[in-house]
């Protein structure tokens, strides 16, 4: 290694601090502009480097990603949540005249990874119709909102399956 790459690595610097992060968010960023011009994947790439870049000193630890099969059989799987949940909440608008079933659960939560944590909060709240609101004491229960639910308890039963579980599979060795 030559004495300037060296010199690089001690001090911290690193073009891609991130590199999931920075993968994230060029397919989120092309996934918003809803192309795939060669333009816009080039200003994705720069959004993808400088974001990490900007930011790196706020993240005292990088993720560790323990199982990178369950990450990629996940997301797919939130994917298609996202659609069906549009779906879903698009019907009870222009369905007006049912009558809505809003309700808090308290999610108990088996992840301690604050990363998974975090992925799990958004997650919800990226699925329409649901929302993470609070972190319990302890980091040990996570209150959700809905706005339809028949059984809270299949929706608490849901929320471990489909999401907790590959979470902690995918942060916790």
């Amino acid at each position: 290694m030559s004495g300037r790459a060296e010199a690089s690595t001690k001090s911290g610097f690193k073009l891609f601090p991130h590199p999931v992060l920075t993968v994230v968010l060029v397919i989120v960023w092309l996934l918003l502009v809803n192309s795939i011009h060669p333009r816009m994947i080039v200003l994705g790439l720069g959004f993808g480097i400088a974001i990490p870049l900007f930011t790196r000193r706020f993240w005292p630890d990088h993720p560790r990603i323990c199982r990178v099969g369950v990450l990629v059989r996940f997301v797919p799987v939130f994917i298609w949540d996202v659609v069906i949940a549009n779906l879903q909440v698009a019907w009870l608008i222009v369905n007006f005249r049912r009558e809505l079933r809003p309700t808090w659960v308290v999610v108990p939560l088996d992840i301690t990874d604050p990363y998974a944590i975090t992925t799990l909060a958004n997650v919800i709240s990226l699925t329409p119709g649901t929302v993470s609101s609070e972190l319990g004491p302890g980091r040990r229960t996570l209150l959700v909102h809905s706005m339809d639910v028949d059984d809270p308890q299949a929706l608490v039963d849901r929320i471990k399956r489909r999401y907790e579980a590959p979470l902690k599979e995918i942060f916790e060795c």
